[in-house]
């Protein structure tokens, strides 16, 4: 784990993220509006706004391949690495998440 991240908990469990039929929940650690994707049994944090146009991303979906997908212009992003995968050279900021006992917790700097 990076030491300059700072943990903050989001949720006391998974279950309290609550997701749409897109597989994106939100969360505000800190007062700082993120979303949160779930896949393949996995989660993910990203930013809240596209790089791009500063649309609503958890307004987009989780495409079948683990990507964030724009609502606004269907730019893709890794919800893993945060690099957009269609092609516009634009880069989505991602944040650790961390399932731990006592909750869900994600990572920020």
């Amino acid at each position: 784990m990076d030491p300059l991240l700072h943990w903050i908990k989001i949720a006391d469990d998974v279950e309290e993220l609550v997701f749409s039929e897109n597989n994106i929940a939100t969360a505000t650690p800190n007062g700082k509006n993120i979303c949160v994707a779930r896949f393949n049994a996995n989660y993910f944090g990203f930013a809240y706004l596209c790089p791009h146009a500063a649309a609503i991303m958890a307004n987009g979906y989780i495409d079948t391949k683990g990507n964030a997908v724009c609502p606004l212009h269907q730019y893709k992003f890794s919800v893993q690495n945060g690099r957009n995968v269609s092609g516009e050279g634009y880069f989505m900021k991602t944040f650790p998440i961390d399932i731990r006992a006592d909750g869900v917790w994600v990572g920020m700097k």
